[in-house]
């Protein structure tokens, strides 16, 4: 695993929760959104629950597995900011840690730095040259 690969697994974790919460989200709108249809047709009784339920029980799942995958990221996250910490150089610190724990922007990162992109970038792969992946990470 690279250092980049590495310092992206935050990132990657984060998106994943963030489209878990999307989908809790939808489920909501849909469970919410049932309504009774009323039929004189005879209901097919080999037919499982509720299309509500069903719904309850996946928003219920989906609910656990971003709790798992939030501890697991603050636990990584956690981390990465040991990684950080132990690079020498507190700039390239500031910078790493706003890309790879807080996500912003190559072009914010220069603003709030101060610095060209061009000058952001150098910097960046000095910084990459100085983290030392935990070889519990390591292909």
């Amino acid at each position: 695993m690279t250092e980049k690969e590495y310092l992206l697994q935050a990132r990657y974790l984060d998106e994943r929760i963030h489209s878990k919460v999307q989908q809790v989200e939808s489920l909501n709108d849909l469970a919410t959104s049932c309504s009774a249809v009323i039929s004189d047709m005879p209901r097919n009784p080999n037919r499982g629950g509720s299309k509500m339920a069903d719904a309850v029980i996946k928003i219920i799942s989906l609910q656990e597995e971003i709790n798992m995958d939030i501890n697991a990221l603050v636990e990584l996250k956690r981390e990465i900011m040991g990684v950080i910490k132990a690079v020498p150089n507190v700039e390239y610190q500031t910078l790493l840690e706003k890309r790879y724990l807080c996500f912003i922007t190559w072009e914010q990162i220069a603003v709030d730095m101060n610095y060209s992109m061009q000058h952001i970038h150098r910097m960046h792969s000095a910084a990459l040259k100085e983290i030392i992946v935990p070889t519990k990470h390591e292909s």
